[in-house]
């Protein structure tokens, strides 16, 4: 055994060559030394320090794996907000893009950024003295998920900067990064998923962004996480002109930076990056769905600023979504939580931009007639943003006149009840609360991570309990026992001691998210909070009449019409009751909302470019706002995307303002 000064000697020499060859392995692709002797290099660290606990510290190449299971994650403010970008989907708007910085940058000269737009799970980190301090998530853009932890199992990660005599390393730096699996280890991680008899993730996206969210560090460690990063966000004591520079400077300091990063003079070598890089995107090691150009003068960024959550200095440029042709074999019909019956596409498997595709939403029964969509037809399919499997046409010339009509079913698929179909909606609805898949539904958005949160508790596990016989609604959650559970097929002890521990755990959640969890209709999360700040208590909340809550700002006859039914409702009454039996006590909670907005309410009608329609809810919310489905003399804006349909002329007829989605993002930003 080394003496104390040959110990702590030998334990810094290795750290040193580790982390070297973390570099050359994770970094520049060319590792100089056998995966065995790494493993005998790093095993000796680790027996070192097992020796000398009191020279270990959190920076160490040892403390990848992991500490002990956090508890839950925390929050972190961003120091600056995390912005997304807005989308350009053709040579055109790049185009458009530029001409429209040219005129706000008084017709000076431009040039730009290139990168590749990984499809990879967004980080913040912060830096400080050159020292790994903290990681976030996006969140919401200004707080996000502490994954500090989780984070520091990437090797590719320095956890510590050396100095650099070139570039003095800043006292404080907010860095922002991309966490993605390459292709070919995504492969083989699904199949030892496979083989060990668990589910394959979906896409290397939700492989990496599942990697990050778990509880226990060493999950994460095992998982092929890398990643790049691509810029500066708040920084205190060094000054950059230009976000190259940037990029230069994290290069310089070890940071993994993509190198395919390009600097581009005008619009026409971005242009020209934009189409070569989708040449070779197929034959690239990760995924990516687009480029994405920022403007490289840090002081024309800021003096451009931003539009509502958009830089106006940035876009993320998208490849053409991939369209491929195959055959609807079937139309069937999911029932959601709150009833609601949405038909789906059952197809022949048919790969649309490297994902296997078999099935797609068809919305509703006015979209399916619009298309003129029937079983058996050849149609055109796409991924919507590279994400949603859509029917974009039918090819008639195919019909064989074999093709069946689809039509609504008169009856639940699920529980057989009659449905309907309210006056004003698309949708047809299933109004039995003991429905089946509408209490599946129910539960799995109870547990959900935009409800209780509950840690393993997701869609599968809560239908199968609920098959079993051992829940009927949430409430019967918290009267699990370790014994019932065990007596499931294929429950182990360490599942079921966790499972009970999450649910536990979720006893005592915020007033606001307690309300959105129990699903009531009409009421999201932003109503939740008004809710929470408003009554003040769960009791408030059910004892309040609909004079009473029409009376708080945002909430109309139709909302307050809703939570009053709701908790009328004997069976809401008892199961409310259970919670209680149960030691449930939601917790009230200080609530912020931003009230720009506060007293207007929106209706949106057509396709939006920059955002989908869930997201400009979101951002109508945030600012006090309320978004509703059907236009009334009350409706303070509608805003048309392209294709606006017959709202726009109602819209126009009752003299209501209707503003385009530049118009609204003005509005928003203000």
């Amino acid at each position: 055994m080394m003496d104390n000064n040959s110990a702590r000697k030998r334990i810094a020499e290795l750290r040193t060559i580790i982390e070297y060859h973390n570099r050359r392995y994770y970094q520049q692709d060319n590792p100089e030394i056998s995966d065995i002797e790494y493993d005998r290099l790093l095993r000796e660290l680790q027996e070192l320090e097992a020796q000398h606990p009191d020279d270990n510290i959190a920076s160490s190449p040892t403390q990848r794996v992991g500490a002990a299971p956090l508890a839950r994650f925390d929050q972190l403010i961003h120091p600056s907000p995390m912005q997304s970008l807005a989308n350009a989907f053709s040579p055109q708007e790049i185009l458009e893009f530029d001409a429209r910085l040219m005129k706000q940058a008084d017709g000076e000269n431009i040039s730009y950024v290139a990168e590749p737009k990984l499809d990879g799970l967004a980080v913040n980190l912060i830096y400080e003295n050159g020292r790994f301090v903290s990681g976030a998530t996006r969140g919401d853009g200004f707080t996000g998920e502490d994954i500090t932890q989780n984070l520091k199992t990437i090797a590719a990660l320095p956890l510590q900067i050396k100095e650099n005599s070139n570039r003095p390393f800043p006292l404080f730096i907010e860095i922002r990064g991309e966490v993605y699996i390459e292709t070919e280890p995504f492969r083989k991680l699904n199949l030892r998923r496979l083989e060990a008899g668990e589910e394959p993730f979906a896409n290397p996206r939700n492989a990496a962004a599942g990697s990050l969210r778990q509880l226990d560090p060493k999950t994460t460690a095992r998982r092929p996480l890398n990643i790049f990063l691509y810029q500066a966000g708040e920084t205190r004591g060094t000054v950059f002109s230009t976000h190259w520079e940037v990029l230069q400077a994290l290069q310089s300091w070890g940071f993994p930076v993509n190198p395919l990063v390009r600097q581009c003079s005008n619009i026409q070598a971005c242009l020209d990056y934009f189409e070569n890089t989708g040449k070779i995107r197929a034959s690239l090691p990760y995924e990516i769905d687009g480029v994405v150009l920022k403007v490289d003068n840090l002081t024309t960024q800021t003096r451009l600023g931003s539009v509502s959550r958009n830089p106006r200095w940035a876009i993320a440029c998208k490849f053409p979504p991939s369209q491929e042709t195959t055959v609807i074999n079937d139309i069937l019909v999911q029932v959601g939580r709150t009833g609601v019956l949405t038909p789906v596409a059952v197809m022949q498997p048919v790969n649309v931009g490297g994902v296997m595709v078999s099935r797609a939403t068809l919305h509703n029964q006015d979209e399916i007639s619009k298309k003129d969509i029937r079983i058996g037809d050849t149609v055109i399919i796409q991924r919507a943003g590279d994400v949603i499997p859509e029917v974009v046409k039918v090819i008639t010339s195919r019909r064989t006149g074999r093709e069946k009509i689809f039509q609504m079913p008169e009856q639940c698929p699920e529980c057989l009840s009659q449905i309907v179909r309210l006056e004003g909606e698309a949708a047809y609805r299933c109004i039995n609360l003991s429905c089946p898949a509408q209490i599946k539904e129910h539960i799995r958005h109870f547990a959900s991570r935009g409800g209780l949160d509950i840690e393993g508790l997701g869609e599968k596990v809560s239908a199968r309990l609920f098959d079993a016989g051992l829940i009927s609604n949430p409430a019967d959650l918290y009267f699990l026992t370790a014994e019932k559970l065990l007596a499931l097929d294929r429950y182990g002890e360490k599942s079921v001691q966790n499972l009970i521990a999450a649910i536990e755990k979720s006893k005592n959640p915020p007033l606001d998210r307690f309300i959105y969890a129990l699903g009531i209709r009409h009421v999201g999360e932003h109503i939740a909070k008004i809710l929470a700040a408003e009554l003040g208590s769960l009791e408030n909340i059910m004892a309040a009449d609909i004079e009473h809550l029409t009376a708080i700002n945002e909430i109309g006859p139709e909302i307050a019409g809703s939570i009053v039914r709701f908790f009328q409702e004997p069976q809401n009454k008892e199961v409310i009751g259970k919670f209680r039996q149960a030691g449930f006590i939601p917790q009230k909670t200080a609530v912020i909302i931003d009230s720009r907005l506060r007293g207007q309410s929106f209706v949106f009608t057509g396709t939006l470019q920059g955002m989908s329609r869930n997201e400009a809810k979101i951002l109508v919310e945030k600012s006090g706002g309320a978004v509703h489905t059907n236009i009334t003399n009350k409706t303070s804006y509608v805003v048309a995307g392209s294709e606006p349909g017959s709202k726009l002329t109602k819209a126009k007829s009752l003299g209501i303002t209707v503003l385009s989605e530049e118009e609204f993002l003005q509005l928003i930003s203000r």
